[in-house]
């Protein structure tokens, strides 16, 4: 039964996103303009460097990495966040606590669905497209399942960080200004706005203690560095596993606690 409320809520929430076309056409245009200003902001950065390498990258490495990152974005970000905390202020946050799923359940398999469509819409054709403009430059082979693979718990790790910033709300009753920095601090040390490797050495280690890297920067090294190995790329994916489980169980409890503290129209 909790396998058929599960595909249930995955086959809304892709119905959900066909229906808003326009919307899905707005973000596909947010998204080219926001290549347009990166494409020229790293060809002037290349421009002024000697050999057209840095840090190992050529500029169009670069460029491959944030294009696909860009696209990543479409699928990986649900904003679960503004979702709970509209739930909780309007009080329909009762009502999903009602139903007979865990809301944590609630939450993933509804946010999938569109993930899922997304993942159709915008990324296989940005895929496609870099494919045919570089001449095949992204390796084709069980790199792809790796990724595959990647990407789904980097959903996963990027839904339970959501999950816990958006039960905050709980609390404060307003979230605002808290997912507008989670944001900034998830796109910058994800490598989502910049790649890892232009990171100072200092910085890049800090930022392999967090999971955030674990959500971009490691499924999209699977299509761009073409030197990982076997052993190197089921470590990286156990390290996400092992992140999913980990952030799943503080948030389960962390959810556990706050739910105590709901409050709907003064109640």
């Amino acid at each position: 039964m909790r396998v058929r409320a599960w595909l249930a809520l995955i086959r809304a929430a892709i119905m959900e996103f066909l229906q808003f076309r326009v919307s899905a056409l707005v973000m596909l245009l947010g998204n080219i303009i926001y290549l347009i200003v990166i494409y020229n902001l790293w060809k002037a950065i290349y421009a002024s460097v000697d050999g057209g390498v840095v840090n190992g990258m050529s500029f169009n490495d670069t460029m491959i990495y944030l294009v696909l990152a860009s696209a990543q974005f479409t699928f990986m970000e649900a904003y679960l966040v503004w979702e709970m905390g509209r739930a909780v202020q309007s009080g329909k946050i009762v009502l999903d606590l009602l139903k007979p799923i865990p809301y944590e359940q609630y939450l993933l398999f509804g946010m999938e669905g569109g993930n899922i469509a997304a993942f159709v819409v915008t990324f296989i054709p940005t895929f496609i497209i870099v494919q045919i403009i570089t001449k095949g430059a992204i390796p084709m082979g069980i790199n792809l399942v790796y990724y595959l693979i990647a990407a789904t718990l980097g959903m996963l790790i990027n839904f339970t960080i959501d999950f816990m910033v958006g039960t905050i709300c709980l609390y404060t009753q307003s979230i605002w200004g808290i997912n507008i920095m989670k944001e900034v601090v998830v796109l910058f040390m994800s490598g989502a706005t910049v790649p890892l490797a232009f990171f100072p050495e200092t910085l890049k280690k800090i930022v392999m203690f967090f999971p955030f890297h674990s959500i971009y920067n490691t499924p999209l090294m699977f299509l761009t560095n073409s030197s990982l190995t076997t052993k190197d790329s089921l470590l990286m994916i156990l390290e996400q596993l092992l992140w999913v489980i980990g952030l799943f169980i503080i948030g389960k409890i962390f959810w556990k606690i706050s739910e105590r503290t709901i409050t709907v129209n003064g109640g």
